[in-house]
């Protein structure tokens, strides 16, 4: 009998087992993935071997209203602009993930964006459909190589919050180019390199909220950041390497950050925490240039433009580091800068300027080349109500006064260390109500006998106390 039951529980314990050997092989198939759709830009015709033109699948694949445009490894090849037309296709973004190359061989951008955005940056002026259909376009992890003299980057118009970023884009005209209205834009861990226009052109463009973030802007012979007119307000630049932004011997003047504000209005502009350097040979170079002669508004008569503020950066080797015309409302604080050959800093026509605690220093580890010749004084003409405090320079050249101030008035010189001048220390020049007090100007080097301390011309009700003067003895 027991030989029995052990029989019939064998029986049964194989049975289940060929009951559920087929079932489990079932499952296993039906557990299979199917393979996924190609979604990359090749599914919809291109070839990215750098030869065919892929200008018209990539429009198409744009044009699908799949969103999300990603480009495999390869170099893609296009003769004509693709254009994403935000409200009809929805939000859009093109991608890499850093492998692939776009090579524009025609005019014109590689891509431009286009929106309706006529509003501000407050939400109640942003339209449903911009929401909806348009908001945060993104550009993210190619390389763009120009081909065409006309050539440009990324162009952006009526957008709302394009952000731009892991880019390297050059040997185009305009890296990125910025046209009729955009607002709150974002430019960040971008290489603009080797561009012959600018590297982030502002052209005549109202944008309000606008930030550059951790880029490489280089050798770009328009210039770095160029802010050319418009109706601009808030523009942060901050720990960029911005450098060698100027052409050749033969450019037109130009600088690594130009605003030119000339009757248009351009301010509200921080520049922090940057390095910024490079070409003195080429003309009228300087590493940050502002002209803020900004169009007479109907409540006022006042012309400057302004409320900029320049931190911590680091500035050498340009014919002026920083040149600032007619603006009012400017902060130039904590930088360190040398090198600047006609002067390290050039005010002129400004109002309520504070320019403190700046290192204006000579040091002869950089006089290799003709650095020695930079003459990297300070100068200060036609400016009312200025306040220039804690400031070091040392050791200008044998034809500019240390710190010259001319044709002004309300000018407060307090605390500045002016050491090591050649020929004159603080030179003023037509200069009244204005306040000079304990400085320390003085000077070590050798065959300065000539050399003054502090020369006065003409001006009145000028005070000057408190400062202690010392050149060297005659031999």
């Amino acid at each position: 009998m027991r030989s029995i039951v052990i029989c019939v529980s064998t029986l049964l314990v194989l049975s289940c087992l060929l009951i559920m050997a087929p079932k489990t092989q079932s499952q296993n198939q039906t557990s299979e993935k199917p393979p996924a759709l190609d979604t990359t830009v090749k599914a919809f015709g291109a070839i990215g071997d750098g030869a065919a033109d892929d200008s018209d699948a990539i429009q198409r694949a744009v044009d699908s209203k799949q969103g999300q445009i990603v480009f495999p490894k390869g170099i893609y090849r296009l003769t004509k602009t693709i254009t994403v037309d935000l409200d009809k296709l929805g939000p859009t973004s093109i991608s890499s993930d850093g492998t692939a190359t776009i090579i524009m061989a025609g005019p014109g951008p590689a891509f431009r964006f286009i929106g309706t955005h006529e509003g501000t940056a407050s939400p109640h002026t942003v339209k449903e459909n911009v929401w909806q259909n348009q908001r945060s376009p993104m550009v993210d992890g190619l390389e763009i190589v120009g081909d065409h003299a006309e050539a440009c980057g990324i162009e952006a118009t009526g957008t709302m919050q394009i952000t731009l970023t892991r880019l390297t884009i050059r040997r185009a005209l305009h890296a990125i180019h910025f046209t009729k209205r955009n607002r709150n834009v974002i430019v960040s861990n971008c290489h603009l390199y080797e561009n012959r226009g600018a590297g982030v052109y502002y052209d005549h463009v109202s944008i309000h909220q606008s930030n550059i973030i951790g880029c490489h802007i280089s050798y770009n012979a328009g210039g770095g950041v160029v802010v050319d007119k418009g109706d601009i307000r808030n523009i942060q630049i901050g720990t960029c390497d911005i450098e060698g932004n100027m052409g050749d011997e033969n450019s037109k003047p130009t600088a690594n950050v130009l605003i030119d504000s000339e009757g248009a209005m351009v301010g509200e502009i921080a520049i922090v925490g940057c390095t910024i350097q490079h070409d003195h040979n080429a003309p009228g170079s300087a590493n940050i240039r502002i002209n803020e002669n900004a169009r007479i508004r109907p409540h006022s008569k006042e012309h400057r433009d302004g409320n900029i503020t320049i931190a911590d950066n680091v500035l050498s080797d340009v014919q002026t580091n920083i040149e600032i015309t007619s603006a009012r409302g400017v902060t130039v604080t904590g930088n360190t800068m040398w090198k600047g050959y006609t002067h390290n800093i050039r005010v002129d026509d400004c109002n309520n300027i504070l320019i403190s605690n700046n290192v204006l220093d000579r040091n002869p580890r950089y006089h290799y080349g003709d650095g020695s010749t930079a003459q990297v004084g300070m100068l200060f003409t036609n400016c009312d109500g200025c306040t220039i405090s804690g400031n070091h320079i040392n050791g200008t050249g044998d034809e500019r006064v240390a710190f010259e101030v001319r044709d002004s008035r309300r000018m407060n010189i307090v605390g500045c260390s002016i050491l090591d001048y050649s020929t004159t220390g603080l030179l003023l020049k037509n200069v009244s109500d204005s306040r000079v007090s304990d400085c320390l100007i003085s000077t070590d080097l050798p065959d300065s006998e000539n050399a003054q301390a502090l020369e006065i011309i003409g001006g009145k009700d000028n005070q000057i106390v408190n400062n202690l003067y010392k050149k060297v003895s005659p031999k």
